[in-house]
């Protein structure tokens, strides 16, 4: 099994609970939150079947769409939408991803 694929799923199943709360207050955000996990499973994907040129490119966009995770996660904590403990796991999380994609890009 390809690992960061498996921890990116974790990812997702941790952010679920939190789209209600950010949706209540700010539906886009919530919306871009999907977005951009949903995003990094499938580059992530995308790029493991690919040639080695594709390859890295889509692990790249895996990896933007992570940090873009981690920013909407900040926002939606700002705003206080959410607490920073409910998205203390998620942000571990996205920091593993981001960690596996760079060693897999460099």
């Amino acid at each position: 099994a390809f690992i960061v694929h498996d921890v990116s799923l974790e990812l997702i199943a941790e952010l679920a609970p939190l789209i209600p709360s950010i949706a209540r207050h700010d539906r886009d955000l919530a919306k871009q939150l999907r977005r951009s996990a949903s995003s990094i499973v499938l580059n992530i994907d995308e790029g493991n079947v690919s040639d080695p040129g594709t390859k890295r490119a889509r692990f790249h966009n895996a990896a933007g769409s992570a940090n873009e995770t981690r920013a909407v996660l900040e926002v939606a904590t700002s705003w206080r939408y959410v607490s920073p403990q409910q998205t203390r796991s998620s942000l571990v999380l996205v920091d593993r991803v981001v960690a596996m994609l760079w060693r897999l890009t460099h």
